[in-house]
């Protein structure tokens, strides 16, 4: 069995835009699970996005009380025998590898937000660490991204950054 996610952060609606692109809802449609790794701004985006799949989400730094209610500062999961974490914010980029080593023991895949910045990187320790961007806010990024990816055979695989 493949499990296929919809990974984004950082929607920021409706400061940064509107609504959430086309392109997102039509991957969110495809998902048989949405990860967002907070900063959404209104709770209207996480409805909107349950309207089209389950959503395994955390708070961010810029989300209200009515987001803090409804979703943990870091959740986690094991999808298809592989333990996922989702947190917003990890820190600095220097020393991240060994720093979410030590935060989190045990698990195989961190998505996280808040820099706007896409990264893709693996700890000492085998941990894969995945921060999607932003489909919506690139800040000093040249386009707005998103990322999709694939859970089978008790591992991540086809982690693809999509370009908005």
């Amino acid at each position: 069995m493949t499990t296929r996610l919809l990974l984004i952060s950082d929607t920021h609606i409706p400061g940064r835009a509107r609504c959430l692109p086309d392109a997102v809802l039509h991957q969110a449609d495809a998902a048989d699970l949405v990860i967002h790794a907070g900063d959404w701004v209104s709770a209207s985006v996480l409805d909107e996005l349950e309207q089209h799949a389950p959503v395994l989400g955390v708070y961010g730094n810029n989300d209200g009380a009515d987001l803090r209610a409804r979703l943990p500062e870091i959740a986690r999961r094991t999808i298809d025998g592989v333990p996922f974490a989702v947190v917003h914010e990890t820190g600095p980029s220097d020393r991240r590898e060994m720093r979410m080593d030590a935060a989190f023991p045990g698990i195989d895949v961190l998505v996280f937000g808040h820099s706007h910045i896409p990264w893709d990187t693996t700890t000492p320790q085998g941990m894969r660490l995945l921060n999607p961007g932003s489909p919506t806010d690139r800040r000093r990024q040249p386009v707005h991204t998103m990322m999709t990816a694939e859970v089978a055979d008790n591992r991540i695989q086809n982690v693809r950054l999509i370009a908005l």
